[in-house]
């Protein structure tokens, strides 16, 4: 029975700022969603209020409405647009699916008569009340654990006296653990119930018998309303139950899951879907087993939406759920549609992986000053990486390798925990080096009992651990002239880099590169084609592994590279890996419009990437996708196999970037800014002395590398003073000092953590307006895209602040001097594509503070509130294609657009939250106002005050 035939128009409720607990995984569902309607030919209405991702980019829907997810945004929208037939409210996470609920409730649907596709109301409300839904599982026999639900204070204290501790607290209605918690003893049970029943919108908890060291597994199903269940992808967390899933590693497929126990699983996840509600859509269930021969199942709990899981499964078994789910949504069933990847095979075929999926989540706690780091039920990570393998250890490698935590890896980097009482700790703990400190527990000689004992992580994969250390001590006996062949294919298999190698046999990395190349041990590309090569892929998704040569009868001997190279003139675009505060969602959006601008000069498109939350990761978003880390190793690898023009690396923020300086030096060519310019600018002297030639003013400054250099500055700099390290992002490790005991330590705590930086003084303009410029440049000609002043004062960083364009407070005079230091500053560096610049203006005076020549955060929100595809034009003057005198600039706005920062501070209850020059925001939004007149922002700029008067 094919789609139905009375849905023209459909409106989409996406998921708002980046928030702790609901990242972009929903920004890619809600895009693919988008697409495909459109696919069907269905009229598109979208409301989101986030304006750095490329779901809320004009192109994707017929109507984008830019709009605060609320009741009163939805009835404007709805008045506006009468022929909404229904609403899909699942690819927005738990903000579209809460708003839809509230929009129900008020009668708003009834009213505009729109109908709910993809879900069911009653199904939400059941899997959202913990009681009505742990009713549910016992009357449809799946076992849960002994709980009751508790909506007082008093009520609380009763079941806790009748359970005995440990117990958990789960809020009813919230998103990412908000308010969850373990209670291990008595004493803190008041403070956790309290704060559970606050969490909750309806005030209500439910109390169950912690499952302490269970094992904890994931699946992902889609149904048709022919009642066809397909389950996409099982998903085994590493951490036991205690870690919310958000922050614990996980495995696909299952690793260490017995067959009888599977098809039980299967079985029950089925059963659970279909026992709450008639609709059509995607699921996600979550099960605990006990870690003995029984392998008892007990329910967790259930989405009826696509989730942060789908996302991950999405791009592990190359099956979009998003898009499927979506279809499903509008009438068809799965056996009319196609599997995506090989198009000959339907998509009621379940996806069969013949490789291994490892995700890693990553944390920012370095943002949050005394902060619990311990992982629990409340979600705290910021982002997540997945390395792909064809073994569990060859994937967990590639994971570590891609979070960007200068570590290279498990081990063999010299950075390892080697004192007994730490590593104790840190494993009794969750915390989010655990992975690490599993293997330095190995090293020090820690048993596998007692790692197990303290963990429960299951034997097996200690085991995988245990196995990569004896490696390690193995290859260490030799050196890099005696090291044998299958010694060094072993460990390349097992994803050891050639780092770590060289650690190991303590040369340098590129010898270690130098005999893999002559012993022909060669990194080879394999196909994520969803039905392990029964069948042919179309699709070109690739990941990187290892394999011995195959010899053939006639005595050829051959490595089996499935990516094959066109003669096509290529570019690759450097994704920017995980997100973490200050470099988020943005640069997707922007890698993205790289890609298509790439793709639209004829140019064969090649994205590197490893974050699968995210659009650039979608496997038919570039001509090709390398799911790598961003890591030099892999990246060489692909560029010698693929041998591009060029790299573009402003579009993947500071990731893509810090390794400019390696292409430069292997002769790899930058596409547009070169390395020398991007180095002039992240080097504050170097570049200080290039305003001083241009007659460009800047705050007074010196350059510090001891403790004792920046004490002498300081005595003729005068207080306050802004300190900051080079080539770091978001403000990492910024301070402002006021005196010099404060100085004094900072320096120290900044030196031990970031070593060999070159520290710059500034003399800090207290009181000074911010402002900041985004531009075009292509070496010749600047055109400034935008403008923008910061309602905070200098000294909040700016992806923290509410950032107003056009200015409103800024005279002609001042506006003209950030217009002449923009265009000087663009031109003296050769910039050959975007720049941004950020200004402190004191006294009608505009000084500089620093200048990035790459895509900032602030270009998306720009483009979002001109209508105009900045990131687009930017890239074909970055090939050299277009020059900046080529496009016809239209920017509409009537009144101000504001970019709203948001925090999510309510995961670290003990953290200071005050803003200063580091910042610490992990997401926006963006507010239209039409004059400045508006209450929203009266009420924002009194708070300028606040900030003012310290």
């Amino acid at each position: 029975m094919p789609k139905r035939k009375d849905l023209k128009c459909v409106l989409i409720i996406g998921s708002g700022p980046i928030i702790i607990g609901q990242a972009c995984e929903f920004d890619y569902s809600g895009s693919q969603s988008l697409r495909s309607l459109r696919e069907d030919g269905v009229k598109t209405i979208l409301i989101n209020s986030n304006p750095a991702t490329i779901m809320t980019d004009p192109s994707m829907a017929d109507h984008v409405y830019l709009k605060p997810l609320t009741t009163k945004s939805l009835v404007e929208i709805l008045q506006a647009h009468p022929d909404i037939d229904a609403v899909l409210p699942t690819m927005g996470g738990q903000t579209a699916l809460n708003l839809c609920i509230e929009a129900d409730e008020k009668g708003i649907w009834k009213d505009f008569d729109v109908e709910i596709i993809g879900v069911d109301i009653d199904a939400i409300n059941i899997t959202e009340d913990r009681e009505k839904f742990r009713v549910l599982l016992e009357k449809i026999g799946i076992p849960v654990a002994p709980s009751k639900t508790a909506t007082s204070y008093l009520k609380g204290k009763e079941i806790a006296q009748e359970f005995g501790f440990p117990l958990v607290i789960r809020p009813s209605f919230t998103l990412g653990g908000t308010g969850a918690s373990f209670v291990h003893k008595k004493e803190d049970f008041d403070t956790l119930l309290t704060r559970g029943l606050e969490a909750s919108p309806i005030h209500e908890v439910l109390i169950d018998k912690a499952l302490l060291g269970w094992k904890e597994y994931e699946l992902e199903l889609l149904r048709d309303k022919n009642d066809n269940v397909v389950i996409i992808c099982t998903i085994e967390n590493m951490d036991p139950m205690g870690v919310h899933t958000g922050d614990s590693i996980t495995v696909a497929p299952a690793m260490t899951l017995s067959d009888t126990t599977f098809q039980r699983m299967r079985d029950m996840a089925i059963k659970m879907m279909r026992s709450i509600g008639d609709f059509a859509g995607g699921c996600n269930v979550q099960f605990a087993v006990s870690p003995d021969e029984k392998e008892d199942i007990i329910g967790i709990e259930i989405n009826p939406r696509v989730s942060r899981s789908s996302a991950l499964a999405s791009k592990a078994t190359g099956y979009p759920i998003a898009k499927i789910a979506t279809k499903l949504a509008l009438g068809y069933t799965l056996d009319e549609l196609d599997n995506q990847i090989t198009k000959s095979t339907s998509a009621l075929f379940e996806p069969t992986l013949d490789y291994v999926i490892v995700k890693i989540p990553r944390w920012n706690f370095d943002k949050f000053e005394g902060s619990d780091r311990t992982l629990g039920l409340q979600m705290k990570s910021v982002g997540e990486v997945m390395g792909i393998g064809r073994s569990f250890q060859e994937a967990l490698h590639k994971a570590t390798q891609s979070l960007e935590i200068k570590r290279n890896g498990l081990g063999a980097d010299g950075k390892g925990y080697k004192d007994y009482d730490l590593i104790i700790e840190k494993l009794t703990n969750p915390s989010w080096d655990r992975v690490f400190v599993i293997y330095d527990a190995i090293q020090i000689g820690i048993p596998l009992s007692r790692i197990h004992e303290i963990t429960k992580i299951d034997m097996w994969f200690l085991k995988q651990y245990e196995e990569l250390h004896y490696l390690e001590k193995e290859i260490s006996s030799y050196s890099i002239e005696s090291l044998p062949k299958d010694l060094l294919l072993e460990a390349k298999q097992k994803g050891f880099a050639d780092r770590q190698i060289a650690h190991m046999l303590d040369c340098w990395e590129s010898e270690v590169y130098k005999k893999r190349d002559e012993l022909g041990v060669k990194r080879i590309y394999k196909l994520v084609d969803t039905c392990a090569a029964e069948f042919r892929a179309l699709t070109p998704y690739y990941y990187s592994t290892f394999e011995d040569e195959i010899e053939t009868a006639d005595g050829q001997r051959y490595l089996d590279n499935e990516s094959k190279t066109s003669d096509k003139k290529k570019i690759v675009v450097l994704g920017s890996g995980p997100n973490r505060i200050g470099q988020g969602i943005e640069f997707d959006y922007c890698c993205v419009h790289g890609v298509l601008a790439a793709a639209e000069c004829g140019y064969e498109t090649i994205m590197i990437n490893c974050n699968p939350e995210t659009v650039s990761t979608d496997f038919d978003t570039a001509d090709k996708l390398y799911f790598e880390p961003v890591f030099w190793e892999h990246i060489y690898d692909i560029i010698r196999h693929e041998k591009p023009e060029g790299v573009i690396v402003q579009l993947g923020g500071q990731t893509a970037l810090k390794l400019a300086e390696k292409l430069d030096k292997y002769g790899i060519n930058i596409i547009g800014t070169s390395f020398e310019s991007l180095d002039l600018a992240e080097d504050r002297g170097s570049f200080s002395t290039l305003l001083k030639e241009n007659n460009i003013p800047y705050p007074e400054f010196g350059v510090a590398e001891t403790a004792e250099e920046a004490l002498k500055l300081s005595d003729h700099l005068n207080f306050p003073i802004l300190v900051r390290p080079s080539y770091v992002l978001g403000g990492q490790g910024m301070k402002i000092v006021i005196n010099k005991e404060e100085l004094e330590e900072h320096v120290v705590d900044l030196l031990r953590k970031i070593p060999n930086n070159k520290l710059l003084l500034d003399h800090y303009l207290d009181g000074a307006i911010e402002a900041e410029a985004d531009a075009i440049c292509d070496g010749e000609n600047v055109y400034i895209i935008g403008i923008m002043e910061h309602i905070e004062p200098c000294g909040i960083h700016s992806g923290d602040s509410n950032a107003t364009l056009p200015p409103f407070n800024l005279g002609e005079f001042v506006l003209q001097q950030i217009k002449d230091h923009t265009h000087k500053i663009a031109l003296a560096l050769n910039t050959v594509g975007l720049i941004n610049i950020q200004f402190a203006i004191k006294d009608d005076i505009v000084y500089i503070i620093e200048a990035n020549p790459r895509a900032s955060r602030t270009v998306p929100f720009i483009a979002k509130a001109y209508g105009e595809p900045y990131v687009n034009y930017a890239t074909k003057v970055m090939l050299r294609e277009k020059k900046v005198t080529d496009f016809q600039f239209k920017p509409k706005l009537d009144g101000y657009a504001i970019k709203q920062p948001v925090f999510s501070f309510n995961k670290f209850p003990n953290v200071n939250k005050n803003l200063g020059p580091e910042m610490k925001s992990t997401g926006e939004g963006i507010l239209f106002i039409e004059s400045l007149k508006d209450d929203q922002f009266y009420e924002l700029y009194t708070r300028r005050k606040m900030y003012l008067s310290k």
